[in-house]
């Protein structure tokens, strides 16, 4: 079969499409893969500056959405059934085995290029705002980065729950897409804190959600009411930030936070549980990934450039089928 395969920490070129052997079942769940996601730890693993650090060569890819080619009997899942899964690695390809915990059936509705956008950024955002951000119906949550997949994650995740959602996004084509995937306000990234004052009437906002990092989190900090929190879920703008713990001390809030994959790993049965509790918002259409760029699995390459340029509207997808 083929696959996209990293033999050096080299960046985006050092993906390649190259065939390699079907993957051995063993105990998992074997899917014959239609898409897969594009993640900005992808793209650090191409670069070999993940925290997770897999042996040379590897073949990346954490999520995907295909049908199920076998499974063992104890799994629940038959031949045909179309699913989604958190594979780790290995999803960029034509197949990939996983563990039955983390494969998860397909509602109808659910297109194999949306579901492969799913698992990653849903269900980490599931995570973030209601277990690690504790949101409540009527709060206000700000979203960075809101035009990216976990932006409109956030903002679909956090308008189901009944929160109004504030967007930041850095130009007009992705404040307009923040808006269609469920945000009530969307705002300039450059000058955001005045904006949420003026929005919230100089209140601040309950929760802050940062995949960016970088000089924002003051201001974020500055933007968050009493007791409000700042969800830490990433730094896609290339430089951890440092926070002055005054800073918290001022206002009684928060920084919280949100790394999704270390909780689960070692609890692998909370997958099931969220899937379940997010699947109804998938049948309704409540959470609909704003789909971006496609690229066929040979140009795997070319998809993390794009991620890399910072040039994403909504999330990347590999087409494998």
């Amino acid at each position: 079969m083929y696959a996209i395969r990293i033999a050096s920490p080299d960046g985006p070129g050092a993906a390649v499409l190259t065939e390699v052997p079907a993957p051995d079942p063993g105990a998992d769940v074997v899917i014959d893969v239609h898409a897969a996601g594009v993640t900005y730890p992808d793209l650090l693993l191409s670069r070999g500056q993940y925290q997770m650090k897999p042996n040379y060569p590897f073949v990346p890819g954490s999520e995907v959405a295909g049908v199920v080619h076998s499974a063992p009997a104890e799994s629940g899942f038959h031949t045909g059934d179309r699913v989604a899964g958190v594979s780790v690695y290995g999803g960029w390809a034509e197949q990939v085995a996983v563990p039955a915990h983390a494969v998860f059936p397909l509602p109808a509705n659910v297109s194999f290029a949306a579901a492969a956008g799913i698992p990653m950024n849903y269900l980490t955002m599931h995570f973030g705002l209601l277990r690690r951000g504790r949101l409540q119906a009527g709060e206000s949550v700000l979203v960075h980065g809101a035009a990216g997949g976990i932006g409109t994650a956030a903002i679909q995740v956090a308008g189901a729950y009944g929160a109004t959602v504030i967007a930041v996004a850095s130009s007009d084509d992705k404040r307009e897409l923040a808006l269609r995937a469920g945000a009530h306000h969307a705002v300039d990234a450059g000058d955001f804190r005045a904006a949420v004052a003026d929005i919230t009437g100089g209140a601040g906002v309950d929760l802050v959600v940062d995949p960016v990092g970088g000089d924002r989190v003051t201001d974020s900090l500055r933007s968050l009411r009493a007791e409000g929190r700042l969800l830490v879920i990433g730094f896609t703008g290339g430089e951890i930030p440092t926070v002055r713990l005054n800073r918290l001390l001022l206002n009684n809030v928060s920084a919280v936070g949100v790394g999704w994959g270390a909780y689960w790993l070692p609890r692998p049965a909370y997958l099931a549980e969220q899937w379940a509790e997010i699947r109804p918002h998938l049948e309704s259409g409540a959470f609909s990934p704003a789909l971006g760029h496609r690229f066929p699995l040979s140009d795997a390459a070319e998809a993390l450039r794009t991620l890399d340029r910072r040039g994403a509207l909504g999330k990347i997808v590999l087409e494998v089928r």
